[in-house]
């Protein structure tokens, strides 16, 4: 049997296979970010398919972390009973969940938090929202405020957790040279620059314990001029690896990046797979902690190449099981044939109008066939 199904450990934590479902934005919160019976189904029918690790999707630790409507939150105990049934629908068919922890911070939204936006640096020219830059007391406390998230996940039964430090939110902005132009210990270099993120894992190993499998999202490269790049994420790496984080997720770009954006729309073909392959297997090499590659993966032998060629530990998908949650048994059961996923982003578009993240086209296609059915009748 492929080494895609085998199982693999982070840290503490055991995996049955090598499939991540990556964190992604559903929209089927409610008001105040707490989990719904759609989510919670939503996570049980992916650990039905057999996925390894399921990631939550981006749940904003304080009140005015939050970028989209619908998003799930974990800054209040209340949170805390409907996180524990999704953790218990995942454990009901033995899969294993970790809750992504995030604020968006620069790209946080007033309209529905009511709050301002707090950023590491005012830049100008990505919007006109007004944003007030955090001072170091100010991140002191956002600190905290991600380790009282992370004992909230550990109370609700989480299996880990993933810190958020990709795609342009706050901790992402923290290790950017266009969002972070301190000039005080937050600030500077990239050994500086990454001293926000440390602290949160620091504070978190603190809180929940120093075996409890912490991992993080982070970029390769912004894809923005003057932005993070590879070196500089390999720096950054290695000091996660020095702090005890079990991993890293690697992703790139952020939401103002256009085509270089952390999804990427047309994966018609392998070629175009695994667009930060080339990153992961740099960080791999240097970093010294297991790597999972998130972007454009499709086919189960380009996955399988990944992993025996070294580019990285597991493999990461996101829009792939918003059309298939049972891809990974499907692969399993020797059907072999790509994602069905067209890469066309049309998926998002329901979670930005509030209805909720789902495959479009898989939508259209069962209402064609009903129409069909009940015009044959």
């Amino acid at each position: 049997m492929s080494l895609l199904f085998d199982p693999v450990k982070l840290g503490s934590l055991t995996l049955r296979n090598r499939f991540v479902r990556s964190a992604t934005w559903e929209g089927m919160a409610d008001e105040q970010g707490a989990c719904t019976p759609r989510l919670i189904e939503l996570v049980k029918r992916l650990a039905e398919g057999d996925v390894g690790l399921i990631i939550t999707s981006h749940s904003y630790v304080r009140r005015d972390g939050q970028a989209g409507t619908g998003q799930i939150g974990i800054y209040s105990d209340d949170h805390i009973p409907g996180l524990a049934q999704m953790a218990g629908a995942v454990h009901e068919y033995n899969g294993k969940i970790v809750a992504q922890l995030a604020h968006a911070g620069f790209f946080a939204n007033p309209k529905l938090t009511g709050l301002p936006a707090v950023c590491m640096s005012a830049v100008e020219g990505y919007g006109e929202i007004k944003r007030i830059e955090m001072s170091k007391e100010d991140i002191e406390a956002m600190t905290d405020a991600f380790a009282r998230a992370a004992v909230r996940a550990v109370n609700a039964g989480m299996d880990g957790i993933q810190i958020h430090a990709a795609h342009g939110y706050l901790l992402s902005q923290s290790l950017s040279p266009v969002f972070n132009r301190r000039t005080d210990s937050y600030g500077g270099p990239i050994e500086t620059r990454s001293r926000f993120l440390l602290n949160v894992l620091r504070k978190i190993k603190g809180a929940v314990g120093i075996d409890f499998p912490v991992l993080v999202k982070m970029n390769c490269s912004d894809f923005l001029p003057g932005g993070l790049e590879l070196s500089e994420a390999v720096a950054v790496s290695r000091l996660l690896a020095e702090e005890g984080a079990c991993a890293v997720e690697v992703s790139g770009g952020t939401i103002v990046s256009g085509d270089l954006s952390p999804t990427r729309a047309g994966i018609t073909s392998k070629e175009k797979e695994a667009y930060f392959r080339e990153s992961a297997k740099v960080i791999k090499a240097e970093a010294g902690l297991k790597v999972i590659l998130v972007g454009g993966v499709r086919s189960p032998d380009i996955a399988e190449e990944l992993i025996s060629d070294g580019y990285c530990d597991l493999i990461s998908m996101s829009r792939p099981f918003i059309r298939e949650p049972h891809l990974v048994k499907r692969w399993k059961s020797g059907d072999t044939r790509r994602a069905a996923c067209l890469s066309d982003n049309l998926c998002f578009g329901p979670a930005r109008a509030g209805e909720g993240i789902y495959c479009v086209v898989e939508k259209r296609a069962v209402e064609k066939n009903r129409t069909d059915v009940s015009r044959e009748t």
